[in-house]
């Protein structure tokens, strides 16, 4: 059960607060970004709300002022006195702002993931159509384990992350239908070519290494996959990610409240 330090909700048309609601099945969009230290730092920060505004005029959910109220919103419940090892979640359907902090867990070593039948309604998007995958990760210890989404034999992300594949030492995501996060984009930059295919359930002996990139489970490398008995043979990838990852976290300016 995560551990929340707050649930707020305000109404999108005056930012008057109304009692939360999550949102979650609705028509509408969310981000999730990693708030740490003190002072507080939000990694991806300007790459998370460009991402958030598009796609909600991609949801026909609109209002001049949306950015200024979004970010409002999130100064309003930040803290500059506050050490912060937090998720922060942002979501919007055309009535409600809702905010949310819940403490980020740190994922362990001996991470597995559980292969399930299903794919995000209009992947492309990170939208609120998340209770079917919610109903399985409820289920899991997030610091252990994470459902990986499969249609048509062929994996695509899991639940909170995209997923990158390792083959003598070649980079492989899938084709398409899934959101490219901001820490799968800061990644992207770094390597030199990631090659698209399609990574079918019955291949992925072939890979040396699974990598989890998102903004809950940082850079994660899965050690099994126990309904196929694949199992981890190399970190060599995971540690040349983890080092790009850790530059940006140092590198990343403070919050400007």
């Amino acid at each position: 059960m995560a551990t929340y330090l707050l649930k707020k909700s305000y109404q999108l048309k005056n930012l008057k607060e109304i009692k939360f609601k999550d949102l979650w099945g609705d028509h509408g969009v969310f981000t999730t970004m990693w708030i740490y230290g003190k002072p507080a730092k939000i990694l991806f920060f300007e790459n998370h709300i460009k991402n958030l505004i598009i796609s909600l005029k991609s949801y026909g959910i609109s209002k001049k002022s949306l950015k200024k109220d979004i970010i409002e919103i999130i100064n309003t419940n930040l803290s500059k006195d506050k050490k912060y090892n937090h998720l922060l979640r942002v979501a919007l359907n055309k009535q409600v702002i809702s905010i949310s902090l819940r403490k980020r867990v740190k994922p362990k070593l001996n991470f597995n993931l559980k292969l399930v039948n299903l794919r995000r309604e209009k992947p492309k998007y990170k939208n609120l159509k998340y209770k079917k995958i919610l109903s399985h990760l409820v289920k899991l210890d997030n610091s252990r384990s994470d459902i990986g989404l499969v249609v048509n034999n062929k994996i695509l992300e899991t639940g909170t992350s995209n997923l990158l594949f390792v083959k003598k030492q070649k980079i492989f995501t899938p084709i398409k239908n899934y959101y490219e996060g901001n820490t799968y984009k800061f990644l992207k930059s770094k390597i030199k070519k990631i090659s698209r295919k399609d990574i079918l359930i019955k291949d992925l002996d072939n890979f040396e290494e699974i990598i989890l990139v998102g903004s809950g489970k940082g850079v994660t490398s899965v050690k099994s996959i126990q309904e196929i008995n694949w199992k981890r043979k190399s970190l060599n990838k995971f540690k040349v990610f983890s080092k790009y990852y850790r530059l940006a976290v140092k590198k990343c300016n403070n919050y400007k409240f």
